[in-house]
């Protein structure tokens, strides 16, 4: 991988799940051999402080000194400045699993730090004091010249978290099946055009991994899965019925209005996340 993870930052409020997220970011950093910095948008007290720093000590023991930033402003904003500042890699931030009609139209502070983020995005919803194995990855394998770079990552970060398994899976858009089934003839035409697009899609994937470092893939079993459907929709429906515990997928390249009203490939999965997400940038 090109970029690896050197610095994290995860935003920290005081909410039920700051504890647990702050101890996800202190394990993160650990894995990656990474610095941590943590900020809180708001005020500095005296009080905040502690709290935060007590929380820090009885977390894991942190191999790098962790940064507490305190800065006031609009959250986004804040936030956006200090991965720039800082030269952040992997940005953490802890997301609700599915948001409401409301939320998903006007966009909450997870969503517009996901389309903005000059860095990678991890959306963790699965919060716990206690470490969770990661035992199955599931990285996006269309057809993108971004793709290579994210399968790329997704086995770096497979060697980081110890994960055994990745999963990546080709999402074949239906209306390359160009026929109409009303018969068992054109039932046997489609069924021979699945399968050939479903090879060609595999050879691509083969061709992909060829190219990344066999120490990078050591230990690590390696699957292919060819899916047809929406994109975006059937990938988090495929992780969250085989159980993954984390999603990897390319960054979005577009943010206009429209397409947060007209939700396309990774807006699926943001308005109901199926577990935890990387997007890779």
């Amino acid at each position: 991988m090109l970029h690896p993870f050197n610095k994290i930052l995860i935003g920290v409020a005081f909410s039920p799940n700051l504890k647990a997220n702050i101890f996800e970011s202190i394990r993160l950093s650990n894995m990656f051999g990474a610095e941590l910095v943590c900020v809180h948008v708001g005020n500095k007290t005296d009080e905040k402080e502690a709290k935060i720093k007590a929380i820090f000590e009885e977390g894991p023991k942190t191999e790098k000194p962790i940064r507490l930033i305190f800065q006031e402003g609009n959250p986004v904003e804040v936030i956006l400045n200090e991965c720039t500042k800082n030269g952040i890699d992997l940005l953490i931030i802890g997301a609700q699993q599915r948001e409401n009609l409301f939320r998903y139209y006007v966009g909450s502070i997870a969503r517009k730090l996901t389309r903005n983020a000059p860095c990678s995005v991890l959306l963790l919803i699965k919060h716990s004091l206690e470490r969770i194995p990661c035992k199955h990855i599931v990285v996006n394998g269309l057809k993108d010249p971004r793709t290579k770079f994210t399968i790329d990552a997704s086995f770096y970060v497979s060697q980081g978290l110890g994960c055994k398994k990745v999963t990546i899976v080709e999402e074949i858009n239906k209306q390359e099946l160009a026929v109409k089934v009303n018969d068992d003839r054109s039932l046997r035409k489609m069924a021979i055009m699945k399968e050939r697009i479903k090879i060609r899609e595999e050879i691509r994937v083969k061709d992909i991994l060829t190219t990344i470092d066999e120490k990078d893939k050591k230990n690590i079993a390696i699957q292919t899965q060819s899916i047809f459907g929406k994109r975006g929709y059937s990938i988090g429906h495929y992780a969250k019925v085989v159980r993954a515990d984390l999603l990897i997928m390319n960054a979005p390249t577009r943010t206009s209005l429209l397409d947060r009203i007209f939700p396309h490939d990774l807006e699926y999965i943001l308005s109901e996340l199926p577990t935890d997400v990387l997007i890779v940038k």
